[in-house]
């Protein structure tokens, strides 16, 4: 199908999506900031079915990682069709939005925004010389925290309204190229990163938050990504998919 650089696959949301891919005859590399075998068993999995596949350890705040990144995924699977723009953090502490610090705002913005769109940039240069053979795509797993306020991670928000952006940017500079270019927006998933405020919107989602009154699973995250990689929305561009819930259904 094609060849796909997954980031922040090492757990959650990437890994689920990585995994989804190889079932779905996808050659995937898989990167993160670190790997603590983690990274390592997703590779294995990938492997196992019968794909190529490659672990490439990066940090993608880093500018200067980028150019490796793509290189060794490049050099592992052949060239690249599609990346999905999924590794993120979170705020270092929730907390009041007029106590946010700067190290944290910085962090979110140098991974969720910054790194994410100069990886993107990086990338969408190269796939621009990639033969159109398969369908070519740039995903990018965004929040609904990118459009819904949430004052105790304000900073969090606003990296995500960045990457939010960004899609619509690239979309519309690739389109006469026949590159598709897409957003996923999580609500509330069941990964580690939220497993801190689970008890809080366990009882939120119960009291009727989300229309379907439960947390989403990475898996179903993944479905929209490996759909959107086979280039089975093909009039659709810089669009948004949410995978939440309903939890940004208007309802009164």
């Amino acid at each position: 199908m094609g060849q796909v650089l997954v980031t922040g696959a090492r757990r959650g949301i990437g890994k689920a999506i990585a995994l989804a891919l190889a079932a779905a005859d996808f050659d995937v590399a898989v990167s993160d900031i670190e790997d603590g075998g983690d990274l390592t068993a997703v590779s294995k999995a990938i492997a196992d079915m019968g794909m190529k596949t490659a672990t490439i350890v990066a940090d993608i705040s880093k500018l200067e990682d980028h150019e490796r990144l793509l290189d060794d995924a490049a050099a592992a699977l052949g060239p690249l069709t599609t990346l999905i723009n999924n590794a993120g953090v979170s705020v270092m502490s929730r907390g009041d939005l007029l106590e946010a610090t700067p190290e944290s705002f910085d962090r979110c913005i140098n991974v969720n925004t910054r790194g994410t769109f100069f990886l993107t940039q990086a990338f969408a240069k190269r796939l621009r010389e990639v033969p159109s053979h398969c369908h070519r795509a740039i995903i990018n797993i965004t929040s609904t925290n990118a459009e819904a306020a949430s004052i105790t991670r304000g900073e969090y928000c606003i990296s995500k309204a960045g990457a939010s952006m960004m899609t619509k940017l690239f979309a519309s500079r690739l389109s006469d190229e026949d590159i598709g270019v897409y957003e996923i927006q999580p609500g509330f998933i069941a990964t580690d990163m939220t497993a801190p405020s689970r008890g809080k919107y366990d009882a939120l989602i119960e009291g009727g938050l989300t229309v379907i009154k439960r947390f989403g699973q990475p898996e179903e995250v993944a479905r929209i990504a490996v759909t959107m990689a086979q280039g089975l929305l093909p009039y659709t561009s810089g669009q948004v998919v949410r995978a939440d819930g309903g939890l940004m259904t208007v309802r009164y």
